[in-house]
């Protein structure tokens, strides 16, 4: 089988250096890379370096090879274009058609998905000419990456470092595994909660549920790769943060709940996958609760916790807004479901089985999802993306 062709730019900012570990990602994993890197990114890495790990010919120039004309050919060849790093000035002169090199005539001839991991410090990342420029790119089809918070060049630090280049890798999987399928959630702002919150009763022991947070963060990678702007509320999580994902981490419900309704204010979706606990202790003690010889423990009172679905549902900010829910059930599960439904007002329930080895810490599911127009779609067991691509199926549906 042919291998899928990727096309690697790379423009000239000092995360340069990181694209090499996403070149050998993609090499690795039996994809044939064409690396495009700028006049600027060569000052970072140079020519040979570029060419001995994909195995091609390197240039930065359109008079190279004129005959096989490369500045057409490469682009219309690509099934996926990613530049990694994207700097403020790739992305100014891609979003304006700029063709002064051969990137950029490489941007302007793809028919591919196209994907920029932007990489700048914060300040140049945050002005309103890169912010603008971004969303012209969004606007027209491309993904680009939110970068990931840390460490800068020197010792500045914020918004604006490249992503790890694993989790680069792992976006442009979905987006290669989508194909030329567009990317549907380009514009919208999609909220998602993941893990489980821990209700604390003192200061060594909580009140607690298994869920991983392994779902919520595959519909995380899912939407991004669908083009959406992804605000991922993380509760107790051990995950690696997905690529391009705006992360808020949080621990309890109460927490949780301040976190979704105030990324949910401009959300054009809100999918609760979370494990949000029903109920917390009444008293939080202290010192640690001692054990004593001859004597029970003291009586647990549990008070209920906000209902975070149920009010997202009810009171929300726009009317074109898409609430899903998850419900995690043991027995009698549609008939359990379809109350649930019911009963919190969302747009769509995923309605799935838990146990021993099922959904929770795994990397598999299965559900139906159960919509509030009386449909019902079983999604057969398989790995949590394949769930997350249904569920994005139905919440885009529902946007025409």
């Amino acid at each position: 089988m042919k291998k899928p062709q990727v096309v690697l730019g790379v423009s000239g900012g000092i995360a340069a250096y990181k694209a090499c570990e996403l070149l050998r990602r993609f090499t690795e994993s039996g994809h044939d890379v064409r690396v495009v890197p700028t006049e600027s990114a060569l000052h970072f890495v140079g020519e040979a370096t570029w060419s001995a790990l994909s195995g091609h010919p390197v240039s930065t120039r359109v008079w190279d090879s004129v005959e096989e004309v490369p500045h057409v050919r490469i682009g219309q060849h690509a099934d996926l274009v990613v530049v990694a790093p994207a700097t403020a000035d790739i992305m100014a002169r891609a979003a304006h058609g700029l063709a002064d090199d051969l990137l950029t005539n490489t941007l302007l001839t793809a028919r591919c998905p196209v994907v920029f991991a932007p990489a700048m410090h914060t300040e140049m990342w945050e002005h309103p000419a890169t912010r603008e420029n971004v969303a012209t790119l969004r606007r027209r089809g491309a993904i680009v990456i939110e970068p990931a918070v840390g460490r800068l060049t020197g010792v500045d630090t914020g918004k604006g470092r490249l992503p790890d280049p694993a989790d680069i890798f792992e976006a442009c999987r979905r987006v290669l595994v989508r194909g030329t399928a567009a990317p549907d959630l380009a514009g919208r702002h999609v909220v998602i909660s993941a893990g489980g919150t821990r209700e604390p009763l003192d200061p060594v022991r909580y009140l607690g549920n298994r869920s991983s947070g392994k779902q919520g963060y595959a519909l995380a990678r899912v939407a991004l790769a669908r083009g959406a702007r992804v605000t991922l509320v993380a509760a107790n999580t051990a995950l690696p943060d997905p690529a391009g994902a705006d992360v808020v981490r949080v621990g309890t419900a109460v927490q949780l709940r301040e976190a979704v309704l105030k990324a949910a204010a401009d959300a054009d979706a809100v999918v609760m996958a979370a494990a949000v606990a029903d109920f917390r202790p009444a008293r939080y003690m202290t010192g640690k609760i001692k054990k004593k010889d001859g004597e029970e423990p003291p009586p647990l009172e549990l008070v209920r916790n906000p209902d975070v679905l149920a009010e997202l549902s009810h009171d929300r900010p726009n009317a074109g807004q898409i609430v899903v829910g998850f419900a995690a059930e043991t027995d009698d599960v549609l008939a359990n479901g379809r109350a649930k439904l019911a009963r919190k007002g969302c747009d769509l329930l995923v309605v799935n089985e838990v146990g021993d080895h099922k959904a929770f810490g795994s990397e598999e599911n299965e559900a139906v999802v159960l919509g509030a127009d009386g449909t019902e779609t079983a999604v057969p067991y398989g790995p949590k993306e394949d769930l997350a691509e249904v569920v994005f199926d139905l919440v885009v549906a529902r946007f025409s």
